[in-house]
């Protein structure tokens, strides 16, 4: 059944009720960046220099004796400890993580990527199978107690276990609130309210550094950012907030919750019904109509993806181009470090911003295919012009190129998962929107593997994203184009979404022998009895060798 032509007008559509719940699935994505990007500060990489013996780091070299540097208490001479962040008190200050202690570092930031990853993961299987909310309210109920316990751990390692489960209650939050905001969505403004849904995003790392520097402490920011979890409670408490997807419950097969949920949303959209719903010929007739009396509800795993056709190849050519996008972006953020203190941060973030006010003016007019095209395009070529000129370019230039390869990298990341959505049906959107936006997870922690090897692959890391991006522009040419189409709910329909021209847009069949001038309102090549009876006309209007042809029309 049309979802988005036929049922969801009935129940309002996109009124003023759906609008508020739209609007009110935007404000938990502040709460979960803050989350997120509060572990940049909590491992704030301190500048340690033995004071002693000038221009030695204290990052596990050697002292005049050849002996390394095991911890503070062993390191010759007195040094200084300065974090770069805005805590005066960071993980690195609590447990003394430098010098021989300092792999402990890119440790927590891979194992806290890892509980993304895991997050995304275990609770798009459980969107699929028990809905967009539960899943929302079993990540809630794991993140608060959890944030809580994060203040008191007493050891690293304690520290290290909860983390990865807090970041993965996190991960949850996330894609309930971003596949449910997005079911809501009428095609034409789906992009729209999702990139909002990103600037809230940003806002939020904006946010950080202003409640960081209020804390001061990484135990009162762990401690403010539960606090602001525990107001996504409310969201828990109040149905109306946030309802559970008419959508998944009709492609489901879950008739008598998908009704509830479909009156919920006619009244409060001051909608009048009437008959339209449960009359003789009404939607809920129809609906009963398509299926058994008692049907039974229908679930679909990640699994089910390799039974299909299209969809896996869609899913994995976006999961691919997500994972490059978020893989490489550390190749630009190197050269921003240049500019020292909170630059590179705010730089970046501003980027990001630019970034989706492109994806906003952009992907409407041209199409999701073209303009993921051009992105990754351009995050290639800055890719390959810093590999291959660094050394031979300005400073200046330099930073511009990164910022324009930042840009376009986190445009590649937002777009992808974006158009990932909208290609993976319903009844595995949250599954395989899962295992897309853990790849962006994995290209992520890339830098952190890096660190924890000294930092000796990176030039091979750089190289190697370079070359997947130009593979990835190939294989883009084979995504089918989502725009101004609706969600397709069935595996069916998934795989009924084919790949248009690149350049030559498909147009209506047209039969220029027949027709003189502009085309006739009264020909339709769709419509046999329309297209003989146009024919027909024009023969007698048109005569041929100049003899009239009406003889020739006569039954």
């Amino acid at each position: 059944m049309d979802f988005d032509g036929k049922v969801w007008p009935l129940a309002g559509g996109f009124g003023r009720y759906t609008r508020l719940v739209a609007v009110a699935s935007w404000l938990p994505n502040v709460f979960v960046s803050l989350g997120f990007f509060s572990d940049v500060l909590y491992t704030g990489a301190p500048e340690n220099q033995c004071q002693g013996l000038t221009g030695v780091p204290c990052g596990g070299g050697n002292n005049n004796s050849g002996a390394p540097h095991s911890n503070s208490s062993t390191c010759p001479g007195e040094w200084g400890l300065q974090t770069q962040s805005w805590l005066e008190s960071t993980l690195v200050t609590q447990w003394d993580l430098v010098c021989a202690n300092g792999w402990k570092v890119p440790l927590e930031q891979i194992c806290y990527l890892i509980g993304w990853l895991l997050g995304f993961v275990i609770f798009g299987c459980v969107c699929d199978r028990f809905g967009r909310r539960k899943a929302f309210i079993s990540a809630l109920m794991v993140a608060l107690p959890l944030g809580v316990a994060l203040c008191f751990c007493p050891g690293y390692f304690s520290f290290l276990a909860i983390r990865i489960v807090f970041g993965a209650a996190l991960a949850g939050i996330f894609l309930s609130f971003y596949i449910a905001r997005l079911e809501l969505c009428p095609p034409g403004l789906r992009l729209m309210i999702t990139m909002i849904g990103g600037f809230f995003w940003l806002g939020g790392k904006l946010l950080l550094p202003g409640v960081a520097v209020l804390c001061s402490d990484w135990k009162v920011l762990q401690g403010a950012v539960t606090g602001m979890l525990l107001i996504l409670s409310g969201y828990w408490c109040c149905h109306l907030l946030f309802p559970e997807s008419p959508r998944w419950l009709l492609a489901t097969q879950q008739l008598n919750r998908c009704k509830a949920e479909l009156c919920l949303f006619s009244r409060a959209n001051g909608i009048d019904t009437g008959d339209d719903f449960s009359g003789r010929d009404g939607l809920f007739t129809e609906i009963d109509s398509l299926w058994e009396a008692f049907p039974r509800p229908q679930y679909y795993s990640f699994c089910s993806l390799f039974g299909s056709r299209l969809i896996w190849r869609n899913a994995l050519i976006l999961g691919f181009t997500t994972f490059i996008g978020c893989g490489i972006r550390p190749c630009f953020s190197r050269n921003l470090m240049a500019l020292g203190g909170s630059i590179p941060y705010f730089l970046q973030t501003g980027s990001e911003v630019l970034a989706c006010i492109f994806l906003c003016i952009t992907v409407n007019h041209w199409g999701r295919r073209a303009v993921l095209l051009l992105c990754t395009i351009l995050t290639g070529f800055c890719s390959l012009l810093l590999l291959a000129l660094t050394q031979y370019l300005f400073t200046a230039v330099s930073i511009a190129i990164s910022v324009l390869g930042s840009l376009s990298s986190h445009a590649v990341v937002m777009l992808s998962v974006f158009y990932a959505s909208e290609v993976l049906p319903t009844v595995i959107r949250g599954s395989g929107l899962g295992i897309i936006l853990g790849l962006s997870i994995l290209g992520q922690a890339t830098l952190p593997i890096i660190n924890l090897q000294q930092r000796s692959g990176f030039f091979l890391h750089h190289v190697v994203l370079s070359s997947f991006c130009i593979l990835s522009v190939l294989s883009l040419l084979l995504l089918p184009e989502t725009k101004r189409k609706g969600l397709p709910d069935t595996l069916r329909q998934g795989d009924s979404l084919r790949r248009p021209p690149l350049l030559i847009q498909a147009t209506q069949d047209a039969v220029p022998l027949l027709s003189n001038g502009k085309p006739r309102a009264d020909y339709n090549p769709d419509s046999y009895a329309q297209l003989a009876s146009a024919t027909k006309k024009m023969i007698k209007r048109n005569p041929i060798n100049g003899q009239d042809n009406k003889a020739l029309t006569n039954d």
